[in-house]
């Protein structure tokens, strides 16, 4: 396979034309290399339009999705970011190129170990790999970017209280068979603005309920 052209394949045919046009984003893209935090048995599929299997029935987002996201959090030098679901690292790479410090949590024990080899394989130095599961929030710190990189029924109250004012929050919200992919921003200390980016399907978050059908 010739990666070179695979890589320039993907972010020509899948990436770009699904509405990524910051050429930062497009640039990182080939800076990051998203064949180095694919599990070996997958390495094939590296490039390929689709989610790529990780351990406990977790998956990589699909290239363009993961491209998408990192093009609407417009990630800063100076910012701090908070994952939640940390699957590969490679989510994780990404945000580091752009922010000061990232925080990425998985609940899993085998991605927490990849996550933590892929990115120190590739020598990234400023992400912290944390065994837990936080998507009702963790810590009690204030982040300017989280990004949850798993579904969820509905937005965690807690991880909205996490962002600091100008902080922008991208999570995938719903079930089966169409979720939505939102970008929230929080405008003051008690406001908060949500756009709606696109419609997709993308594996919950483990260890998040689902909520009851119970209607009285």
């Amino acid at each position: 396979m010739d990666i070179e052209k695979s890589r320039f394949n993907m972010i020509e045919q899948q990436i770009r034309p699904w509405d990524v046009l910051d050429t930062d984003v497009l640039d990182l893209l080939s800076v990051v290399k998203r064949e180095h935090y694919v599990p070996e048995a997958y390495r094939a599929l590296a490039f390929v339009d689709m989610e790529i299997p990780l351990a406990s029935g977790q998956n990589m987002l699909a290239p363009r999705v993961e491209a998408r996201v990192l093009q609407e959090l417009a990630v800063r030098k100076h910012e701090d970011v908070l994952e939640v679901g940390a699957g590969s690292g490679y989510m994780a790479a990404l945000l580091a190129h752009r922010g000061r410090q990232v925080t990425t949590l998985d609940i899993v024990p085998e991605l927490v170990a990849f996550a933590r080899d892929n990115l120190s394989r590739n020598s990234v130095t400023n992400v912290d790999v944390v065994e837990a599961s936080g998507a009702q929030g963790w810590g009690d710190g204030l982040y300017d970017v989280i990004c949850v990189s798993g579904s969820v029924p509905a937005v965690p109250e807690a991880l909205l209280n996490q962002l600091k004012v100008g902080g922008r929050l991208s999570i995938f919200v719903g079930g089966a068979p169409v979720m939505e992919a939102q970008l929230i921003t929080r405008i003051s200390n008690t406001e908060y603005q949500t756009r709606n980016l696109f419609e997709t399907y993308v594996t919950p978050l483990v260890g998040v309920p689902a909520p009851s059908s119970f209607r009285f």
